[in-house]
């Protein structure tokens, strides 16, 4: 029912929400049949249903370098993320995770669900690894040894300072944006971009995950996990976990968005790296995800309800980003609209408030300066449409008839 009263609010998301449904079914269609590589795109699927279906934008020998590339930096992080297994274990694995690739019997029992099966079969995702290009191999080892010696160093130092935050995010993050850039170029089909580029693209996703998921890793058992720097959530709490307790809520609020104006401060570098790629397919590989970051940013900035829970992005605007985001105008347009709801959203007694303005108005003007605003239509921000509830529940039904009938193919 949540599904259908979104619709009912916002019914123009339902043909962007049937065009996702169609692509994600097609997605699960385009499984090799060769074992190790259908482990690899299925368990690709198991793991980041969003990035399975983003990754069918690239060209397949593009695409089989990225896909390999993130399942081995996900095996990493299940390593890092698991907070079962003795600093003494974790750490030697970390550093040496990248030798690993090139061994086709390596693999290690951690994680939980469908990362417990990654990390077991891991053997597929080696075999699918020696089958890639050398330049594509090298570019995946050095970024996983350079990554696994980040995280090996942040298991047995906390994130005390902002610089500490950028170095933590880099190394998870940051290299993310560098590997992808020497993928690019490596495939023959880009520039190689510059590492501060690549890197604000990373750090800026990983900012906003980092935000986004501040209940979860709070949560986490059986340690939590603490990535918010001490240097800013010590001006607001006693303790980081203080943050999410109901008598602290003005505060939490303040510190909230004191996060959302640190991570708004790689935009502009994100705009630049995205105006310089020139393979459509690329662009919109690295676009959707920058626009998902920007909105999700909008959605919790002087929201309490991130300490509640998880803040998202409806389903339906999420589906509307996918299908919309194509060109760079698309991308100006979506940053435009969303800077400012998020701009609407801050309060003037807020602490944080004339730098969260500053950082603001300097992505507006870029938006503006790029000429393309005045060509298109919002969908982020538009006046609600007057459509019969009675006509969208019929389509509704509809899309369940269809959306069965593909099930009914399926098997």
């Amino acid at each position: 029912m949540g599904t259908l009263r979104a619709i009912l609010k916002n019914p123009d998301d339902l043909y962007p929400l049937i065009k996702l449904k169609l692509a994600a079914r097609h997605a699960e269609k385009q499984i090799p049949p060769e074992p190790h590589w259908g482990f690899c795109y299925l368990m690709l699927q198991k793991v980041s249903r969003s990035f399975a279906l983003v990754i069918q934008q690239l060209p397949v020998e593009l695409r089989d370098a990225v896909c390999i590339f993130y399942l081995v930096l996900r095996a990493l992080d299940t390593v890092e993320d698991d907070t079962s297994i003795p600093t003494d274990v974790k750490v030697p694995i970390l550093i040496s995770f990248h030798q690993h690739v090139y061994d086709r019997e390596w693999h290690f029992a951690c994680g939980t669900k469908e990362y417990k099966v990654l990390m077991d079969q891991f053997h597929h995702v080696s075999t699918a690894f020696l089958e890639l290009g050398k330049l594509y191999q090298q570019a995946i080892e050095d970024i996983t040894m350079r990554m696994g010696a980040g995280m090996a160093k942040f298991i047995c130092k906390e994130v005390e300072t902002t610089d500490d935050y950028d170095e933590y995010c880099h190394y998870v993050a940051g290299l993310v944006g560098l590997g992808l850039s020497k993928l690019f170029h490596a495939s023959g089909t880009e520039d190689l971009a510059s590492d501060s580029l690549s890197n604000s693209m990373g750090l800026f996703l990983q900012k906003t995950n980092i935000i986004r998921d501040y209940l979860e890793d709070i949560n986490e058992v059986p340690k939590c996990r603490m990535f918010w720097p001490r240097e800013i959530w010590s001006k607001y709490v006693n303790k980081l976990e203080d943050l999410k307790y109901e008598e602290n809520s003005v505060k939490a609020v303040q510190c909230l968005n004191e996060m959302v104006t640190n991570a708004l401060s790689h935009v502009e570098d994100c705009l630049t790296y995205m105006f310089n790629l020139r393979d459509p397919s690329i662009f919109r590989f690295c676009a959707i995800p920058q626009v998902m970051a920007i909105g999700t940013l909008a959605m919790c900035h002087d929201n309490i309800e991130a300490f509640r829970g998880v803040v998202k992005m409806r389903r339906g605007l999420t589906a509307k980003v996918i299908d919309r985001t194509k060109t760079m105008a698309d991308v100006y347009g979506a940053f435009f609209d969303f800077s400012c709801m998020l701009k609407s959203k801050v309060n003037n007694n807020d602490p944080n408030a004339t730098k969260t303005l500053k950082r603001l108005d300097a992505i507006l003007k870029t938006c503006r300066d790029s000429g393309t605003l005045n060509k298109r239509k919002s969908y982020i921000i538009r006046s609600e449409p007057n459509y019969s509830p009675v006509l969208i529940v019929v389509i509704f039904i509809i899309l369940a008839i269809i959306l069965a009938q593909l099930s009914g193919n399926r098997s």
